[in-house]
């Protein structure tokens, strides 16, 4: 009896829910003409709902079971796709409007696994020695196998001042890396700048951000005055490790050593339908107030310049490295970008939700999707110190490039590989952070110290790529060689697909 009343319970829940299902698709094709209604799966779906309610061995609310149905059809569309809850939808706005207590990574999803796209500069997550390409494997004693990137992130925020464990899995390292942060107000010096040498100017964009377009302006004049008002003679511009941020910002970064209305980047939907077109115009990078790049030395649009890249060069990024480098302004110099080349739209829903979805991909001026592929450097120098290249490609359900060609993987250099296999086991275990603090082992302190500080305080005779850029821009003849060799020369890569 009551397995009978199981039963009709059951098919009461499937015909119900059944019904709900046609009458919500109903009203989202209702004005779309030319698709039909995937009946079946709908009934498909309906039928699962009620094997749940009826068979679980918990009593799941109707709410959790359809949440996880909406979040699984949205994250499965791509890594950057995803289902946000009333509260996911409301840290987003807050984060994009207010401060808040975090730790200064970008992050993405790889096979279910949380992945480090790149560390911001002078973060909790740069400090602790986080590296693009690390796996996060547990948020204190939880872990994140299957955890979406919005419940990692709302883990990992927090209060200022308030303490979280993390637990990394990074390539060719056979023990887990635990690493203990402290959270703090992300405020991100998104601008850095030194005078290399006479005449020749050094400025790091570490993110882009609302400030970003006013901060390369000082920067720019502050280098004048150093170099007592004479003309540059050249300029390098570093992306490494560059997670993106606000598109306007790029645009005007770029518009800073453009010619006026040269274009920069566009975007293509759905089967290529033109999206936005952005120029190096104020009106396309200046949301109010007077232009900040108005005043700044006419070289800036002439001299020889690099542009320094890497595979934590993502997005933002991306574009400003595209751009200079298919109106040949720049010669850009590194390692592959990370490959992020997609727009993602946050769409709110009416019960107070949202889902943010990819809706268009970018385009360099020479219509080049950076997508899976990112931007190819003109002149390769691998960084000595990386461990690990990781990129768009290595992401599960990434979307391929629109264009074909070769998608390209993270690898693992061989000086990496070659320093890696030297190690011994403590060096592989300690975490930088605590390396910092272990004043009785010179060796590993020191080799912290030099790659946390050297970031901040660039120096040519340390950095292979900084002291290549310098080299190129110092010799007009061969700058203006090596403009566009990325187009001109077959892709050497350790790890690529064809596109399908």
């Amino acid at each position: 009896m009551a397995n009978s009343s199981l039963k009709k319970m059951a098919l009461y829940t499937l015909g119900a829910f059944s019904g709900i299902l046609l009458t919500l698709s109903l009203q989202g094709y209702a004005n779309s003409k030319t698709e039909a209604l995937p009946v079946q799966s709908l009934r498909t779906m309906a039928e699962v709902y009620g094997q749940i309610k009826a068979n679980y061995v918990e009593n799941k609310s109707d709410d959790d079971i359809l949440e996880g149905a909406m979040k699984g059809m949205v994250s499965n569309l791509d890594p950057h796709s995803e289902y946000l809850n009333i509260k996911d939808y409301a840290d987003l706005q807050e984060s994009t409007t207010g401060q808040f207590g975090g730790l200064g990574m970008e992050v993405g999803i790889e096979d279910g696994a949380i992945k480090i796209v790149a560390p911001i500069e002078d973060t909790p997550a740069d400090k602790a020695g986080i590296k693009s390409g690390d796996y996060i494997v547990k948020i204190n004693d939880e872990s994140t196998r299957n955890m979406t990137v919005t419940e990692a992130v709302k883990k990992m925020r927090g209060k200022p001042g308030t303490s979280i464990q993390l637990t990394l899995a990074r390539k060719n390292h056979t023990q887990p890396i635990v690493v203990n942060l402290t959270r703090a107000i992300i405020k991100v010096k998104s601008v850095r700048f030194k005078l290399l040498e006479p005449d020749y100017g050094y400025i790091r964009v570490t993110q882009f951000q609302e400030q970003t377009v006013n901060a390369l302006a000082d920067a720019i004049k502050e280098l004048e005055k150093q170099n007592h008002h004479k003309p540059f003679k050249g300029i390098i511009l570093d992306l490494r490790d560059d997670p993106g941020g606000l598109l306007n910002s790029a645009v005007g970064v770029s518009a800073a050593f453009l010619q006026p209305g040269a274009d920069v980047v566009s975007t293509k939907g759905r089967d290529k339908k033109e999206g936005m077109k952005l120029k190096a115009v104020s009106q396309d990078y200046q949301l109010k107030g007077k232009d900040p790049l108005i005043g700044l030395p006419d070289e800036l649009k002439t001299i020889p310049m690099t542009i320094l890249i890497n595979s934590g060069t993502a997005s933002a990024s991306e574009i400003v490295s595209g751009a200079l480098q298919d109106h040949k302004r720049a010669v850009i110099v590194g390692t592959q970008s990370f490959g992020k080349g997609s727009v993602q739209t946050v769409m709110p829903l009416a019960n107070g939700s949202a889902i943010k979805i990819t809706t268009a991909l970018y385009y360099t001026p020479n219509d080049r999707s950076i997508q899976a592929q990112g931007i190819v450097p003109d002149v390769e120098v691998k960084d000595q110190n990386r461990y690990y290249e990781s990129r768009e490609a290595d992401l599960n359900g990434h979307l391929s490039n629109p264009l074909g060609g070769q998608e390209v993987k993270g690898d693992l250099p061989s000086t990496a590989a070659s320093a890696s296999a030297t190690a011994n086991s403590d060096t592989v275990s300690e975490t930088p952070s605590k390396q910092l603090k272990d004043k009785t082992d010179k060796t590993k302190t020191n080799k912290a110290e030099d790659d946390w500080l050297a970031r901040r305080d660039p120096n040519p005779a340390k950095d292979k790529q900084l002291k290549t850029a310098l080299d190129l821009v110092k010799d007009p003849v061969k700058w203006q060689q090596s403009l566009g060799l990325a187009a001109k020369k077959p892709i050497k890569l350790l790890h690529q697909k064809e596109s399908h």
